[in-house]
């Protein structure tokens, strides 16, 4: 596979002072940026609901409704699980709806569950009411089989495939990293569900592995998105300093961590001297140093053209919207974007108006809208 560092790539770094009516020129394309909603408290994830509504998940374990006319809704959505961790990383995280929303009315949501010294990551989805004042009926659905102490590394991204099944991205838990090669529990992997939490029958079979594994050897995988050009799964993960990595899913694939890796320990001592190995898996990308890539999404909207089948990753530590022009299953280049505005970026996703919108990982943080310059 292809291995390219962010650090020989070229990169075009936007370095205008921010403006309410700023036009950011590339390459590729002109924008403004719109400010949807302000006041939401580290927002994590973001869904659109038929009608023009959405749905943002606030870490600190509110569910906020954005009005169709843009207005922040004042009360949370009622309903969510009393046991949720709000601890460090941990809270709530990922909101996705169900593609058969329409007459279900499910929404699946990943969180912190449990408690300091033992959590771990859990899935569950409930019925939004209609009134979209709550949400009944709450299961969960699968949860971490491994109790964690602290609040680091959870993970947390969800993909519904075509086939009725989806996908959980999930953390080694920062302080049990040599479980990310442990197949028997879920510490370091994704997992591939059926909609109901059940496991599906085509499942990798590894040796030794724990129910719903689909691949090993992960860090913390906060990026998950599939690409519409050939539908392959693409994910991101959050290297150590240095290192972050993007991987293409496949049943069973082992990606190595920590027995090798492109990063450093944060006190810059030497985690191994590997890089790679026969029994693992390359990245088909790495950014060192790194960005702490967070959410990520191919763009499938007509407002940009020239945009189209192009990966965008927010970027926290990067404080960059970063875009990749892809070609196939490789990333040909780079481009920084919003990087005058020395925000945290932490999830981005293709709205059903063909404009992008970026969350701002702030204690006072926003909703923000790509849209055309003209």
């Amino acid at each position: 596979m292809m291995r390219l560092s962010a650090a020989t790539a070229l990169a075009v770094c936007l370095a205008a002072p921010a403006l309410a009516d700023q036009v950011y020129e590339t390459e590729q394309a002109s924008f403004t940026v719109e400010t949807v909603a302000e006041g939401l408290e580290f927002p994590w994830s973001i869904d659109f609901l038929p009608g023009g509504a959405m749905l943002v998940t606030e870490r600190e374990g509110r569910l906020r409704v954005i009005e169709a006319d843009g207005s922040l809704r004042a009360e949370p959505v009622s309903g969510l699980p009393e046991d949720m961790l709000i601890l460090r990383q941990g809270g709530l995280m990922d909101v996705q709806i169900a593609p058969d929303f329409e007459t279900s009315r499910h929404v699946y949501f990943t969180y912190a569950q449990g408690t300091e010294g033992a959590n771990g990551t859990a899935l569950a989805r409930g019925v939004l009411n209609a009134g979209m004042s709550a949400l009944e009926d709450v299961e969960v659905l699968f949860r971490v089989d491994f109790d964690k102490r602290a609040g680091f590394h959870f993970g947390g991204r969800i993909l519904f495939n075509d086939d009725g099944t989806l996908f959980v991205t999930l953390g080694d838990g920062a302080h049990f990293q040599s479980e990310a090669q442990n197949p028997s529990n879920h510490l370091g992997t994704v997992v591939r569900l059926n909609r109901d939490g059940s496991i599906p029958d085509d499942n990798p079979q590894i040796e030794d592995g724990a129910p719903g594994v689909f691949t090993l050897g992960h860090r913390n995988v906060q990026g998950i998105a599939r690409n519409p050009a050939t539908g392959s799964v693409w994910t991101s993960e959050h290297g150590p300093r240095g290192g972050d990595e993007i991987h293409i899913l496949e049943p069973g694939y082992n990606f190595g961590w920590p027995e090798v890796t492109y990063g450093i320990n944060y006190d810059g001592s030497v985690i191994t001297e590997e890089r790679e190995r026969p029994e693992f898996v390359q990245p088909i990308w790495y950014w060192t140093p790194s960005i702490a890539p967070a959410g990520m999404a191919f763009y499938t909207g007509d407002a940009f053209e020239h945009w189209r089948g192009d990966l965008f990753h927010a970027a926290l530590a990067g404080m960059t919207l970063q875009r990749m022009e892809v070609h196939g299953d490789r990333v040909i280049g780079i481009e920084d974007l919003l990087t005058d505005r020395e925000q945290r970026f932490r999830d981005v996703r293709t709205g059903p108006d063909g404009f992008l919108y970026v969350l701002v990982d702030d204690i006072d943080g926003e909703v923000l809208r790509l849209v055309p310059a003209e």
